[in-house]
């Protein structure tokens, strides 16, 4: 059987009568009145909770003891909430060698005073996970986040409110090593679009060459945290994400699961499904010059600039409309000199120095054959060395 651990309080009242009539009175604290768990911050829980001390007129001592719960003894801090100019917090000591401390409180008067005692709690934590179930479309999905809470504090909490950083609060008690899990975000009928990505750095240039090698390019549903898909209140916490599909026959499908970061309002996140051979990419480059060489003293070519072409050919072989993320790299110092898609001048996001991301709409495939697009890059680096 396992032993409670809860936070100790006594409450020492000493009453300012004549020498010969003096006396120490012991009273032990009455239970939590309301106690909080705040997850705000990932790396330390908060927990506020609120006592009710019985007061007397004179000098009151409280000892808050703390054996073998993870409490940070820096982070103690009591506030008087009833009377705070006639009821005073003179000082705090902290017994030699021992998980506890002493307020010395001064009263005016007798009160049944309410007091908030808050400290950093460690071992106690949360989770977020999601769960979605998309239609047999592929347009939308139902979605839904738990927080999974898990206690090793060594502390029980019978009844506390629980808050996130966002979202509404949990009436929820936890005891010490409990795991709990807890419904906190119901969004149905969430839209979503499937994106292939295909990556220049991390994918095959030309996969016909793959011998006996099934690469496929990654597919993720892109979900928008935002008010028109049902969302966009709060921020999306980090977490991991399982993925179903509604087979059509009242079952589902299960396509895989991925962890998704932050997700701030207005942002979207992209959760991985798996791979498809229903696009292909081949990329070549076409050429590779080096132009206008800089030469030192010696005659060597201490710089130059490049002269760069490659073109890339995106085939849909799907029945149905495609969209593909294309992200291509370009090291160092770099200018643009020509970028079409099909002829026409096309359109990307530079996400940092080096990394371009194009988002090609690809059309379904006809009677013909696979829908095709084409990409071409001509760029020059600039300064590169030797």
């Amino acid at each position: 059987m396992r032993t409670k651990r809860i936070l100790t309080c006594l409450l020492v009242a000493v009453v300012l009568v004549p020498a010969a009539q003096a006396r120490t009175k012991l009273v032990a604290l009455p239970e939590r009145d309301a106690t909080i768990i705040r997850l705000d911050n990932p790396n330390a829980t908060l927990i506020e909770e609120e006592r009710i001390l019985t007061l007397q007129k004179g000098l009151n001592k409280v000892d808050f003891s703390w054996k073998a719960v993870s409490i940070d003894p820096d982070s103690i801090r009591l506030t008087v909430l009833d009377h705070p100019e006639e009821v005073k917090l003179l000082n705090v000591s902290y017994p030699p060698g021992e998980p506890a401390l002493v307020w010395e409180i001064a009263s005016d008067g007798d009160y049944a005073e309410t007091v908030r005692i808050s400290y950093l709690l460690s071992n106690i934590d949360r989770l977020v996970t999601y769960k979605a179930i998309a239609d047999k479309e592929e347009t939308q999905l139902d979605l839904k986040s738990y927080l999974v809470l898990r206690n090793f504090s060594g502390e029980d909490f019978d009844k506390a409110r629980v808050l996130l950083d966002y979202g509404d609060s949990f009436e929820q008690g936890i005891d010490h090593e409990e795991t709990k899990r807890m419904l906190f975000l119901k969004a149905p009928e969430v839209p979503i679009t499937k994106i292939w990505t295909w990556d220049a750095a991390a994918l095959p240039w030309d996969p016909e060459k793959l011998e006996n090698q099934n690469i496929g390019i990654p597919v993720s549903y892109r979900i928008m945290n935002d008010t028109d898909s049902g969302l966009g209140e709060f921020a999306l916490s980090g977490g991991k994400a399982r993925l179903f599909q509604d087979d059509g026959s009242e079952s589902t499908i299960f396509l895989g699961e991925d962890h998704t970061a932050l997700v701030p309002v207005g942002q979207k996140t992209e959760l991985y499904i798996g791979d498809s051979r229903d696009i292909v990419v081949t990329q070549r480059k076409m050429k590779d010059d080096k132009v206008d060489p800089i030469k030192n003293k010696k005659g060597h070519v201490i710089l130059y600039n490049t002269d760069e072409l490659i073109t890339a050919k995106i085939e849909n072989f799907k029945d149905k409309p495609a969209t593909l993320t294309m992200i291509q790299h370009i090291g160092g110092q770099w200018e643009m000199k020509k970028c079409t898609l099909d002829g026409k001048k096309a359109t990307y996001t530079r996400k940092d120095a080096s990394t371009l991301e194009f988002e090609i709409e690809l059309p379904a495939r006809t009677d013909n054959g696979p829908a095709e697009r084409n990409l071409e890059m001509r760029y020059s680096r600039i300064n590169a060395r030797p």
